[in-house]
This record gives structure tokens, sequence and C-alpha cells, in this order.
């Protein structure tokens, strides 16, 4: 199982584990970025936290990968098993049918939009480390996406034995950085109470309108955990 479990998380989980990261620099920054006080970080840090729980635990985890479509997954492997057994209810196929193609067309945006924003900040990291490097953000970003997409040709399992080993050693990092930074400051831990991001919402209803945009990029990239069902 080992190598299956390296090769998914290079595959799958690579971008659930990126998301979160420029989404919570989304929330504070830009035209409509909160104020970072300490209501607001703790509010959006547990709407990070259970959009996460809620989302990729108990509706993909526990729900949606159960309906696989005979080892497949992905949005089209769902229409075709939600319309099976049902040609003699053709308004009530149409309209799944439709909202299966519906749904096709959000992943197909998703798939434009994630790699470039997912890149995208990661390389900005260069322009917090050295400022001079600002102008290079953009085009080594497109030589990055360019390369990834050029290999990308090579399959799943060849992109996995890759990539897996490097974002184990992310998740490591990500995990001991955090750990230190939890016991420099183990209050950030009241997040985990869901009131938080609650009062958040009643306090700042507009704005939270706004933040929860951020929101939703922290769970980008949960769609492969189905959509790659049958790789693995």
């Amino acid at each position: 199982m080992l190598p299956m479990i390296v090769g998914a998380m290079g595959v799958v989980y690579g971008d659930i584990g990126t998301s979160p990261l420029y989404a919570l620099r989304t929330a504070f920054t830009g035209q409509y970025g909160l104020s970072v006080s300490h209501e607001n970080v703790l509010g959006i840090l547990s709407a990070f936290v259970w959009a996460l729980l809620i989302v990729v635990t108990l509706k993909y985890i526990t729900l949606i990968m159960r309906a696989d479509n005979r080892g497949e997954g992905g949005i089209l492997a769902l229409t075709a098993l939600v319309s099976r057994g049902i040609e003699d209810r053709a308004k009530t196929r149409w309209w799944l049918v439709g909202l299966g193609i519906f749904g096709a067309a959000m992943f197909y945006g998703d798939g434009m939009i994630t790699p470039a924003v997912t890149v995208l900040g990661a390389v900005e990291g260069l322009g917090v480390i050295a400022p001079a490097m600002h102008p290079f953000i953009v085009p080594a970003s497109i030589v990055i996406l360019v390369l990834l997409f050029a290999v990308q040709r090579g399959g799943t399992a060849k992109l996995g034995a890759v990539f897996g080993p490097v974002m184990v050693l992310w998740f490591l990092t990500l995990g001991v950085l955090g750990a230190l930074e939890i016991m420099r400051g183990p209050a950030v831990l009241v997040a985990l109470d869901p009131m938080y991001a609650v009062r958040f919402v009643i306090d700042n209803t507009a704005v939270a309108f706004v933040a929860f945009g951020a929101v939703v990029l922290a769970v980008t990239g949960v769609e492969a955990l189905y959509a790659d069902m049958a790789h693995f």
C-alpha cells in the first residue's frame, strides 16, 4: 500500500494541502481584505477548520466517495450513476443529467482557476523574501505551469512517483512548523470552536460574505478525491 499512499499524496492531497495557505492570505489582503484583528483571525481560522471538516471529511470522504460507478469517480461517473435505472422517468432524468453537466462545467472552471492560483500563491512568497524579485513572480508562475502541464501527459503513476515524496516532505514541514507555532501560542486552538466562525458572521455580515470566498478557496482540490478514485 505504501507506493499507492505516496502516489495519492502527490496527486490527490497536494492541492488540499496548499489551498488553506493562499486562502488565508486572500482573506487578509487585497481590496476587500479583513483587518488583522484577534477576532477576525480566530473567526476565519474557525471557518477554515469547519469548512475542511464538513466538505472534505463529511461530504466527500463519508458520503460522495461511496457513490462510485463501478470503481470510477468524478462528476461524469456520478451523472451516469444517478441516471441509470430511471430511463422511464424522462423528466427526472433530464434534470439529473442537466445538473451533472452543470457540475462538469464548474469542474472545468475550477480546473482552469486552481492551478494558476496555487502556483501564483506559492511563487508570491518570493516577493516577501526578496522584494526585488516581484517583477519575476508572474513570468516564473507561467514557466512552472507550462512545465507542469507538459509533464502531466506522463500519467498519474509517474506524477505520483515524482510529487508524492515532495508532498510528504511538504506535509511534514508544515506539521513541524505548525506544532512549533502552536507551542508558542496555544490560544489559537480555541479556533476549533465553531462559535468563533458563527460570531464572525454575525458581527461582520457584509464583510463575511466576501471573506467566505477565501473560505471556499480553502477546500479547493477536494474534488480530486472523487475524480481520481479510479487511479488508486
